[in-house]
């Protein structure tokens, strides 16, 4: 069975089901990244298999072999890589990406260029990553917790209207994005481009959807961020507006799964659900929700 060697270091990992664990390392004198794949088994959920799905369990070892974005202008993957694969799993191995201290704008920017760039086609590549995602929320139930709130009516305000703004979004031109671009997947800079780490979930999605995704963890506000992006996208491809829906819609539903989440993983203990608004383990998602009222508003009178 595979081990990671002694003196590896270990790092957070993503909390997808196929991820065993993170590591850093020295090989020579190159600092590097060791991650686990476990295949899946028989038990495990079908969407690991699903290659377009965004939770595909291979996804990121593909990107390594084929390069699909050594190369690509916004977003680039580190240079150095290296798959080993065997009956249990995957292994991945990538030189360490030092942190750039890149500003939101400068990575708004980046993902800008890279939603024109133009992706090889492959099979593996994630499609409707949101969709997905409200799949998964859907199949638990809702948002129950976030009834049990004072956002109660704004949660069930939009969860009644989730189908008309995923299509909404859904009709936005679709681009290359990075589908997991927080700010901890996007620490390094080579140029005008972003190094970006864990591509697990590339594929292609709405216009802006990156850019909501990315702006939940910016210090910047979404209007400059759009901006910035609109400076990085090819001419004619996609309006403001529309860049600001995708990113809007991304944006909002992300917020309210990861503090129906949060919310829920306390729930069940003792004192009222208002006790716990500022467990440690709550209260950023609940900033977060806090910070996107403003959009929250402009997509319910939309």
């Amino acid at each position: 069975m595979w081990q990671p060697q002694p003196g590896w270091v270990a790092l957070p990992a993503g909390t997808g089901t196929s991820t065993v664990g993170v590591w850093r390392t020295v090989l020579g004198e190159q600092a590097v990244v060791v991650k686990r794949l476990a295949a899946p088994v028989p038990g495990d959920p079908v969407e690991l298999s699903d290659p377009r799905h965004f939770a595909y369990w291979r996804r990121a070892a593909d990107v390594v072999t084929t390069g699909i974005v050594d190369g690509t202008a916004g977003l680039r993957r580190p240079r150095l890589g290296a798959v080993e694969e065997d009956e249990q799993g995957i292994t991945i191995t990538e030189e360490w990406v030092e942190d750039a201290a890149t500003s939101g704008l400068f990575v708004a920017h980046a993902l800008g260029r890279f939603a024109g760039a133009t992706l090889r086609p492959a099979p593996w590549l994630a499609r409707n990553h949101l969709h997905d995602r409200m799949g998964r929320v859907e199949r638990l139930g809702g948002w129950p917790t976030l009834a049990r709130t004072t956002v109660a009516d704004v949660a069930d305000a939009l969860w009644t209207r989730r189908a008309e703004l995923l299509g909404r979004v859904d009709a936005l031109v679709q681009v290359p994005v990075h589908g997991d671009a927080v700010p901890a997947n996007l620490p390094g800079r080579t140029g005008d481009d972003v190094v970006a780490i864990d591509w697990a979930m590339l594929g292609t999605g709405p216009v802006g959807s990156d850019l909501g995704y990315f702006a939940l963890a910016a210090r910047e506000e979404l209007e400059p961020l759009v901006d910035a992006y609109l400076l990085g996208l090819p001419d004619g491809l996609a309006t403001r507006d529309e860049v600001s829906t995708g990113a809007r819609v991304t944006a909002v539903y992300t917020v309210l799964n990861r503090a129906e989440w949060a919310l829920a993983r306390v729930a069940g203990g003792e004192g009222a659900l208002a006790s716990k608004y500022h467990h440690p383990a709550v209260a950023p998602h609940l900033r977060a929700l806090q910070r996107q009222f403003p959009h929250v508003e402009a997509l319910l009178e939309g």
